[in-house]
């Protein structure tokens, strides 16, 4: 049997339900959805030149690949290349075949550096170190028995902090939009993030359908938001926090924990039974928080880098 491959076919219900029935398979603990697919590729970002490739054998999906440009990113040319293989179905040389198309298609587009995460288990370290990466940052995938954990109690906000959530800013996001890029401007990394984009943010971000307004938390103070907690929910039992944080000159108040605890409550209430996140390894204090409310480290994926040229 031979391994071909090719674009994803947005329009094949089957294509996308093999592309994340892959993706579930390699990476169970983050969620991925039809709809959640198809926002991703209906966004089209001047620069970005992004894709979805899948490995198909004998008529089945077997591995796939997200590539592009960090089109967020002040320096030019950082490319990234994201590759799956089903664990079933790995050692047929799909894997191969999705970098080199993967490397091709950003080496055409002015990719100088190309990153990639790899699931922190020796064969997948291995494969990325024989095609030339060489590791990098990493990153915890974690998880919390939202049913069964207790969590800590609810207080109020400090003086001059109100709670609210971000449903309430439904008719005019642009606050958040705000709070959103300072916060990832402060994240640890290896390509430098600049939210400059409003509407792009609407459309990537504000529109993601898994964002739950009501649940997201948001802590305000001085009349505008100053920490949130994101809430990704699936309407099935699993929460997800998308991003947890605070504006520079309002953080060592604990607002990062007031939103989260205030989020989990609500989400636990709402009938949601587990929770996950995910944080880089080197962001010790959100790694701390986490770890105050219980969550548990289930995988680690290490970022891998390769200099084109």
């Amino acid at each position: 049997m031979t391994v071909i491959v090719r674009e994803l076919r947005p329009d094949a219900t089957a294509e996308i339900e093999g592309f994340i029935r892959v993706r579930h398979a390699a990476l169970p603990y983050v969620f991925f959805s039809p709809e959640s697919l198809r926002h991703a590729i209906s966004l089209s970002r001047p620069g970005a030149h992004a894709r979805k490739l899948v490995a198909e054998e004998d008529g089945e999906i077997i591995g796939t690949a997200q590539v592009g440009l960090a089109h967020e990113s002040p320096v030019p040319g950082q490319g990234f290349l994201n590759v799956y293989v089903d664990p079933a179905r790995t050692g047929r040389g799909a894997g191969t075949l999705l970098v080199r198309a993967a490397e091709e298609h950003l080496a055409a587009h002015g990719a100088t550096n190309l990153f990639a995460w790899v699931v922190d288990e020796p064969g997948n370290r291995a494969f990325a170190e024989r095609h030339g990466y060489r590791p990098s940052r990493s990153a915890h995938f974690l998880r919390l028995d939202l049913a069964n954990t207790p969590l800590p109690p609810l207080q109020g906000p400090p003086p001059g902090v109100e709670l609210r959530t971000a449903a309430d800013f439904a008719d005019d996001p642009r606050p958040l939009f705000a709070l959103d890029a300072a916060v990832a401007a402060d994240e640890p990394g290896d390509i430098d993030i600049e939210f400059t984009d409003y509407e792009a943010w609407v459309e990537e971000t504000w529109r993601y359908p898994h964002l739950d307004l009501e649940l997201t938390s948001v802590a305000v103070a001085d009349g505008r938001p100053v920490a949130f907690s994101v809430a990704h929910t699936n309407g099935a039992g699993r929460y997800g926090t998308g991003m947890t944080g605070t504006a520079r000159d309002h953080r060592g108040r604990g607002l990062a924990k007031l939103v989260k605890n205030d989020s989990l409550h609500r989400a636990r209430a709402a009938g949601y039974t587990e929770a996950y996140t995910g944080n880089d390894s080197d962001n010790g204090p959100m790694l701390a928080i986490n770890k105050w409310f219980g969550y548990e480290i289930r995988a680690t994926e290490v970022r891998y880098v390769r200099a084109l040229g």
